[in-house]
């Protein structure tokens, strides 16, 4: 427990110590020393960047001559069923020390809050007492692995109760009145050290939760228009890079038109201007043109420098798009926005953006060795690096293949390379899942397919007369190849160069 009256003197890069908590130094050597679980309280929103709600948190304390520093932070939404309550604990708990360990920084203590605003017919003393539990849970998960909390405080209805303290005097039964936000001390030197807090993560959602508007019907009309279309063609290896090229060349032209418009105050206001941007149309086909993983892949490279703000607007204004039964489609949106988010240094929209993202679609591979790589600190700029090479890459092999004359079968590939097809779709992965020394651990989930999801397009408008996307791949074409080639042996002529050329580009892909 902590000593709420104690004072120290000053200390180095935010320690605690006996109850009393540096934050700081900043780029402008600024320090606050936190004493009092009021100012505890006030520093939550300042540690995670933005207010949290109906969450329980903990942050880690690293012990430093005597002080402590604050270290990690871990969030995870409290939940509705108390029987949860221990597992979830035993999560967060564990999640914190191990990727503590993991880098070098096993914490020495904790400190535990717990926020949630009353229900109809509750007060925030109300609260407190109901999350009395849970907090008890999180010490004992803590305790467990030798990591005691010195401090657990519940935040709700603009009170504070601190779990720890039994002096009415410092913490009275009713709570305390938080201060009023940007007022106190800690508050100004956040802004002088450049701290942002970025309101409520409720708030943060709401700008990547799918439309609730009046058009709602409109773009779910055209998302089952653009399934139909798009759909059986991406499934289909002869025309599948066609829709690749086409997906990529629209995703320019919205990114262009966004980066040439004039910026909008207000994240509201910024968010629905580029809505009336993007055409229904525009947003459906872009949508479906990324459920294909290696177009998603190629996507990803509008990550950094003057195409990467207007490009997070896009992947933010299609996951609002992802209407109705198409909400799994989100997954891919989602995660290309939380990707520019960490490659851009946003390491909270991008966790953010990468939950949702597996929210949508737990299986989505791709959002889950990101956000275990945001989630442990790993650098960005492997990925970057790949994606990089990538991109070189495949200029050299466009350059190649227009000297020849001719264009690779999946349109990727370099004529002549004898390696697997999308192979840079490894390496993505590969770097992301990469360990803390920086060596990539290459990954062969077959959750990642390179293929489109069906299953949140409607199975009667999209895959009518067509087998899902695993079942419809390069057997299937091939199948239909040799049919072509055995017509031609018959004097099918130009038929049967094509039928050659289409079999031999399929067969090669597939080695």
């Amino acid at each position: 427990m902590t000593n709420h009256g104690e004072t120290t003197g000053p200390s180095e890069n935010g320690d605690i110590t006996r109850g009393a908590v540096p934050l700081g130094p900043s780029a402008h050597d600024t320090q606050v020393t936190l004493r009092t679980p009021a100012e505890l309280a006030d520093a939550l929103p300042y540690l995670l960047g933005y207010r949290p709600e109906d969450s329980m948190v903990l942050v880690a304390l690293h012990d430093r001559a005597g002080r402590g520093r604050f270290g990690g932070r871990a969030r995870l939404g409290i939940p509705a069923n108390k029987d949860d309550w221990e597992s979830a604990a035993r999560q967060l708990a564990q999640g914190l020390v191990t990727g503590g360990e993991r880098r070098g920084a096993r914490p020495e203590q904790m400190v535990a809050y717990v926020c949630q605003e009353p229900a109809p017919g509750e007060s925030g003393r109300d609260v407190m007492q109901r999350l009395a539990p849970l907090t008890q849970l999180l010490r004992v998960e803590c305790g467990r692995l030798d990591v005691p909390v010195i401090e657990a405080l519940c935040v709700s209805d603009g009170r504070f109760w601190s779990y720890c303290c039994p002096t009415e005097a410092c913490c009275p039964p009713d709570g305390a009145p938080m201060g009023l936000p940007g007022t106190s001390v800690l508050a100004a030197a956040a802004t002088y050290a450049g701290i942002q807090v970025r309101g409520s993560l409720r708030e943060l959602r709401a700008r990547l939760l799918p439309w609730e508007s009046g058009a709602l019907l409109e773009q779910e009309i055209a998302l089952d228009s653009a399934g139909m279309a798009l759909v059986p063609r991406i499934l289909d290896d002869t025309f599948r890079t066609d829709v690749a090229e086409e997906t990529l060349a629209l995703a320019e032209r919205v990114i262009d038109r966004y980066a040439a418009t004039t910026p909008v105050s207000g994240t509201h206001q910024a968010d629905a201007r580029d809505d009336t941007l993007l055409s229904h149309d525009e947003a459906a086909t872009l949508i479906l043109g990324l459920q294909d993983r290696t177009t998603r892949d190629r996507a990803a490279v509008w990550m950094e420098g003057d195409a990467a703000g207007p490009a997070l607007r896009l992947w933010r204004a299609l996951a609002r798009r992802c209407v109705g039964p198409y909400g799994e489609h989100a997954a891919a949106p989602l995660t290309l926005a939380g990707w520019v988010a960490w490659s851009t240094g946003d390491d909270l929209e991008a966790r953010e953006a990468f939950a949702m993202a597996l929210g949508a679609d737990p299986d989505y591979l791709f959002a889950k060795l990101l956000h275990q790589a945001c989630n442990e600190g790993l650098d960005p700029e492997s990925i970057r690096r790949c994606l990089r090479k990538e991109r070189t890459d495949r200029t050299e092999r466009i350059e190649l293949t227009d000297r020849v004359g001719r264009v690779p079968a999946d349109g990727i590939a370099a004529v002549g390379d004898a390696g697997p097809p999308h192979h840079h779709a490894d390496d993505l992965s590969a770097a992301a899942s990469g360990t803390r020394r920086g060596r990539p651990r290459r990954t062969g989930d077959p959750a990642d397919d390179r293929r489109p999801r069906p299953a949140g397009t409607r199975p009667r408008q999209v895959h009518s007369g067509h087998t899902r996307p695993s079942a419809a791949g390069p057997g299937r074409t091939r199948t239909r190849a040799a049919e072509e080639a055995e017509r031609s042996e018959t004097g099918g002529g130009r038929a049967a160069q094509e039928g050659r050329r289409s079999e031999a580009g399929r067969n090669g892909a597939d080695e």
